[in-house]
Protein backbone atom coordinates (compact mmCIF):
# COMPACT_ATOMS: atom_id res chain seq x y z
CA UNK A 1 0.00 0.00 0.00
CA UNK A 2 2.69 2.52 1.23
CA UNK A 3 4.70 1.48 -2.35
CA UNK A 4 1.70 2.03 -3.84
CA UNK A 5 1.44 5.60 -2.70
CA UNK A 6 4.68 6.34 -2.60
CA UNK A 7 4.65 5.55 -6.61
CA UNK A 8 1.72 7.67 -7.71
CA UNK A 9 3.40 10.71 -5.94
CA UNK A 10 6.15 10.33 -7.82
CA UNK A 11 3.81 9.94 -10.78
CA UNK A 12 2.42 13.11 -9.79
CA UNK A 13 5.26 15.07 -9.36
CA UNK A 14 6.70 14.21 -12.75
CA UNK A 15 3.44 15.47 -14.42
CA UNK A 16 3.51 18.72 -12.45
CA UNK A 17 7.25 18.95 -13.71
CA UNK A 18 6.16 18.46 -17.27
CA UNK A 19 3.84 20.64 -16.81
CA UNK A 20 5.78 23.08 -15.25
CA UNK A 21 8.22 22.66 -18.63
CA UNK A 22 5.71 23.52 -21.10
CA UNK A 23 4.33 26.48 -19.50
CA UNK A 24 8.18 27.71 -19.04
CA UNK A 25 8.24 27.68 -22.97
CA UNK A 26 5.16 28.89 -23.48
CA UNK A 27 5.19 32.05 -21.72
CA UNK A 28 8.35 32.66 -23.74
CA UNK A 29 6.20 31.92 -27.12
CA UNK A 30 3.71 34.57 -25.76
CA UNK A 31 6.78 37.27 -24.92
CA UNK A 32 7.74 36.77 -28.32
CA UNK A 33 4.59 37.01 -29.60
CA UNK A 34 3.92 40.11 -27.39
CA UNK A 35 7.12 42.19 -28.71
CA UNK A 36 6.58 40.87 -32.75
CA UNK A 37 2.81 41.51 -33.26
CA UNK A 38 2.51 44.02 -31.49
CA UNK A 39 4.72 45.95 -32.98
CA UNK A 40 7.89 46.74 -29.99
CA UNK A 41 10.42 45.31 -31.91
CA UNK A 42 11.11 45.75 -35.71
CA UNK A 43 11.36 42.60 -37.79
CA UNK A 44 14.90 43.21 -38.56
CA UNK A 45 15.96 42.71 -34.59
CA UNK A 46 12.98 40.15 -34.04
CA UNK A 47 11.38 38.48 -36.68
CA UNK A 48 8.15 37.42 -35.86
CA UNK A 49 6.99 33.46 -35.22
CA UNK A 50 5.23 33.09 -38.33
CA UNK A 51 8.33 34.01 -40.33
CA UNK A 52 10.24 31.78 -38.43
CA UNK A 53 7.97 29.23 -38.98
CA UNK A 54 7.94 29.76 -42.80
CA UNK A 55 11.54 29.78 -43.19
CA UNK A 56 11.87 26.94 -41.72
CA UNK A 57 8.77 25.14 -44.06
CA UNK A 58 10.77 26.70 -46.65
CA UNK A 59 13.83 25.05 -46.26
CA UNK A 60 11.95 21.48 -46.30
CA UNK A 61 10.36 22.59 -49.54
CA UNK A 62 13.31 22.81 -51.17
CA UNK A 63 14.84 20.11 -49.71
CA UNK A 64 17.88 21.83 -47.60
CA UNK A 65 16.86 21.39 -44.05
CA UNK A 66 16.88 17.26 -43.16
CA UNK A 67 20.41 17.11 -44.88
CA UNK A 68 21.71 20.55 -42.93
CA UNK A 69 20.54 18.81 -39.87
CA UNK A 70 21.61 15.76 -40.85
CA UNK A 71 25.34 17.47 -41.72
CA UNK A 72 25.37 18.88 -38.05
CA UNK A 73 24.43 16.32 -36.36
CA UNK A 74 27.35 13.85 -37.67
CA UNK A 75 30.21 16.35 -36.90
CA UNK A 76 28.99 16.69 -33.54
CA UNK A 77 28.17 13.26 -32.74
CA UNK A 78 31.87 12.63 -34.66
CA UNK A 79 33.62 15.16 -33.05
CA UNK A 80 32.47 14.62 -29.48
CA UNK A 81 32.48 10.82 -29.37
CA UNK A 82 35.98 11.30 -30.24
CA UNK A 83 36.77 13.34 -27.36
CA UNK A 84 35.33 11.09 -24.85
CA UNK A 85 37.07 7.75 -26.16
CA UNK A 86 40.50 9.70 -25.66
CA UNK A 87 39.08 11.87 -22.43
CA UNK A 88 37.85 8.62 -20.56
CA UNK A 89 41.12 6.65 -20.24
CA UNK A 90 42.99 9.62 -19.86
CA UNK A 91 40.87 10.78 -17.07
CA UNK A 92 40.94 8.18 -15.68
CA UNK A 93 44.66 7.62 -15.22
CA UNK A 94 45.06 11.14 -14.23
CA UNK A 95 42.67 10.33 -10.61
CA UNK A 96 44.60 7.34 -10.32
CA UNK A 97 48.40 7.89 -10.71
CA UNK A 98 49.86 10.95 -9.50
CA UNK A 99 52.77 10.52 -11.72
CA UNK A 100 50.71 11.18 -15.17
CA UNK A 101 48.84 13.63 -13.85
CA UNK A 102 52.04 15.43 -13.04
CA UNK A 103 52.89 15.16 -16.30
CA UNK A 104 49.93 15.66 -18.32
CA UNK A 105 47.54 18.25 -16.14
CA UNK A 106 49.75 21.04 -16.64
CA UNK A 107 49.26 20.67 -20.33
CA UNK A 108 45.66 20.30 -20.25
CA UNK A 109 45.44 23.03 -18.14
CA UNK A 110 47.08 25.30 -20.42
CA UNK A 111 45.53 24.20 -23.17
CA UNK A 112 41.72 24.34 -22.48
CA UNK A 113 42.24 28.38 -21.67
CA UNK A 114 43.40 28.67 -25.51
CA UNK A 115 39.84 30.26 -27.24
CA UNK A 116 38.75 27.28 -30.27
CA UNK A 117 37.77 30.60 -32.63
CA UNK A 118 41.60 31.32 -32.87
CA UNK A 119 42.19 27.47 -33.51
CA UNK A 120 40.64 27.63 -36.84
CA UNK A 121 43.19 29.18 -38.96
CA UNK A 122 45.35 26.85 -37.97
CA UNK A 123 43.50 23.21 -38.34
CA UNK A 124 42.52 25.04 -42.16
CA UNK A 125 46.63 25.36 -42.35
CA UNK A 126 47.04 21.43 -40.77
CA UNK A 127 43.80 20.27 -42.11
CA UNK A 128 42.76 21.81 -45.05
CA UNK A 129 38.95 22.39 -45.86
CA UNK A 130 37.62 18.78 -45.37
CA UNK A 131 35.02 17.47 -42.81
CA UNK A 132 38.30 16.42 -40.70
CA UNK A 133 38.89 20.00 -39.24
CA UNK A 134 35.26 20.20 -38.40
CA UNK A 135 35.62 17.08 -36.38
CA UNK A 136 38.93 18.71 -35.15
CA UNK A 137 36.99 22.18 -33.90
CA UNK A 138 34.50 20.39 -31.79
CA UNK A 139 37.17 17.85 -30.65
CA UNK A 140 39.03 20.70 -29.40
CA UNK A 141 36.31 22.56 -27.55
CA UNK A 142 34.91 19.29 -25.75
CA UNK A 143 38.42 17.26 -25.26
CA UNK A 144 39.99 18.98 -22.63
CA UNK A 145 37.10 20.04 -20.51
CA UNK A 146 35.98 16.57 -20.45
CA UNK A 147 39.26 15.02 -19.67
CA UNK A 148 39.33 17.28 -16.32
CA UNK A 149 35.73 16.17 -15.61
CA UNK A 150 36.32 12.60 -15.62
CA UNK A 151 39.42 13.16 -13.47
CA UNK A 152 37.62 15.09 -10.89
CA UNK A 153 34.50 12.52 -11.14
CA UNK A 154 36.93 9.82 -10.58
CA UNK A 155 38.96 10.96 -7.98
CA UNK A 156 35.97 12.30 -6.23
CA UNK A 157 34.68 8.31 -5.35
CA UNK A 158 35.19 7.06 -1.80
CA UNK A 159 38.79 5.99 -1.02
CA UNK A 160 37.01 3.47 1.68
CA UNK A 161 35.30 1.81 -1.05
CA UNK A 162 38.41 1.01 -2.44
CA UNK A 163 40.30 -0.12 0.63
CA UNK A 164 37.48 -2.72 1.43
CA UNK A 165 37.36 -4.27 -2.07
CA UNK A 166 41.38 -4.35 -1.47
CA UNK A 167 41.31 -5.57 2.14
CA UNK A 168 38.76 -8.19 0.58
CA UNK A 169 41.44 -9.62 -2.04
CA UNK A 170 40.01 -7.70 -4.86
CA UNK A 171 43.02 -7.55 -7.63
CA UNK A 172 43.65 -4.14 -9.13
CA UNK A 173 41.19 -5.34 -12.40
CA UNK A 174 38.59 -6.32 -10.35
CA UNK A 175 38.49 -2.71 -7.97
CA UNK A 176 38.27 -0.93 -11.07
CA UNK A 177 35.60 -2.90 -12.73
CA UNK A 178 33.53 -3.69 -10.16
CA UNK A 179 34.01 -0.54 -7.85
CA UNK A 180 36.20 2.32 -9.16
CA UNK A 181 34.38 2.15 -12.64
CA UNK A 182 30.56 1.47 -11.11
CA UNK A 183 30.91 4.01 -8.33
CA UNK A 184 31.83 6.67 -11.49
CA UNK A 185 29.54 6.05 -13.61
CA UNK A 186 26.85 8.58 -12.86
CA UNK A 187 28.99 11.62 -12.95
CA UNK A 188 30.77 10.50 -15.72
CA UNK A 189 26.88 10.41 -17.50
CA UNK A 190 26.65 13.87 -16.34
CA UNK A 191 30.16 14.69 -17.50
CA UNK A 192 29.78 13.04 -20.79
CA UNK A 193 25.88 15.02 -21.28
CA UNK A 194 27.07 18.59 -20.54
CA UNK A 195 29.90 18.48 -23.10
CA UNK A 196 27.66 17.16 -25.44
CA UNK A 197 25.70 20.77 -25.34
CA UNK A 198 29.42 22.10 -25.34
CA UNK A 199 29.41 20.28 -28.47
CA UNK A 200 26.45 22.05 -30.46
CA UNK A 201 27.74 25.38 -29.21
CA UNK A 202 30.89 24.69 -31.40
CA UNK A 203 29.19 23.56 -34.06
CA UNK A 204 28.83 27.29 -35.24
CA UNK A 205 32.88 27.42 -34.93
CA UNK A 206 33.26 24.23 -37.11
CA UNK A 207 31.13 25.52 -39.95
CA UNK A 208 31.71 29.12 -39.87
CA UNK A 209 35.01 28.80 -42.80
CA UNK A 210 34.52 26.70 -45.57
CA UNK A 211 31.26 24.52 -44.79
CA UNK A 212 28.65 24.29 -47.38
CA UNK A 213 26.48 22.56 -45.20
CA UNK A 214 24.92 22.48 -41.81
CA UNK A 215 22.34 24.88 -39.58
CA UNK A 216 25.92 26.76 -38.69
CA UNK A 217 26.65 27.45 -42.07
CA UNK A 218 22.44 28.44 -42.41
CA UNK A 219 23.13 30.91 -40.10
CA UNK A 220 26.06 32.40 -41.08
CA UNK A 221 24.74 32.62 -44.43
CA UNK A 222 21.68 34.11 -42.75
CA UNK A 223 23.48 36.54 -41.52
CA UNK A 224 25.08 38.03 -44.65
CA UNK A 225 21.47 38.74 -46.35
CA UNK A 226 20.44 39.56 -42.45
CA UNK A 227 17.29 37.40 -43.03
CA UNK A 228 16.89 37.07 -38.98
CA UNK A 229 13.90 34.61 -39.85
CA UNK A 230 16.82 32.05 -41.09
CA UNK A 231 18.80 32.76 -38.38
CA UNK A 232 16.46 32.25 -35.89
CA UNK A 233 15.16 28.74 -37.08
CA UNK A 234 18.40 27.45 -37.62
CA UNK A 235 19.38 28.42 -33.47
CA UNK A 236 15.71 27.08 -32.66
CA UNK A 237 16.57 23.73 -34.64
CA UNK A 238 19.82 23.81 -32.58
CA UNK A 239 18.30 24.09 -29.30
CA UNK A 240 15.45 21.69 -29.73
CA UNK A 241 18.07 19.25 -31.34
CA UNK A 242 20.62 19.87 -28.31
CA UNK A 243 17.17 19.39 -26.09
CA UNK A 244 15.98 15.71 -27.61
CA UNK A 245 20.01 14.65 -27.50
CA UNK A 246 20.05 15.70 -23.29
CA UNK A 247 16.93 13.70 -22.74
CA UNK A 248 18.17 11.01 -24.48
CA UNK A 249 21.25 10.98 -22.37
CA UNK A 250 18.61 11.34 -19.24
CA UNK A 251 17.24 8.66 -20.03
CA UNK A 252 20.25 6.59 -21.07
CA UNK A 253 21.48 7.43 -17.43
CA UNK A 254 18.58 5.84 -15.94
CA UNK A 255 19.21 2.53 -17.03
CA UNK A 256 22.67 2.19 -16.67
CA UNK A 257 22.86 3.58 -13.61
CA UNK A 258 19.33 3.03 -12.18
CA UNK A 259 20.76 3.19 -8.56
CA UNK A 260 21.73 6.56 -8.74
CA UNK A 261 18.75 9.01 -7.32
CA UNK A 262 19.01 13.20 -7.74
CA UNK A 263 18.21 15.58 -4.94
CA UNK A 264 14.27 16.25 -5.68
CA UNK A 265 13.78 13.07 -7.12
Amino acid sequence: MKGKKAENIKIVKKLSYTSLSIISFFVIILAWCGLTYGGILDKIFLPTPSSVIMATVNMVNDGTLASNIWSSTYRVLVGWALSAILALPIGMLMACSKTFNAIIQPVIEFVRYLPVVALVPLTLLYLGIGEGQKYTIIFLGTFFQLVLMVADTVSSVDKNLLNAARTLGASPYQRYKLVLFPASLPGLMDSFRVTMGWAWTYLVVAEMVAANSGLGYVILKSQRFLATDKIFSGLILIGLIGLFTDLIFRAITKIVVPWHERLGD
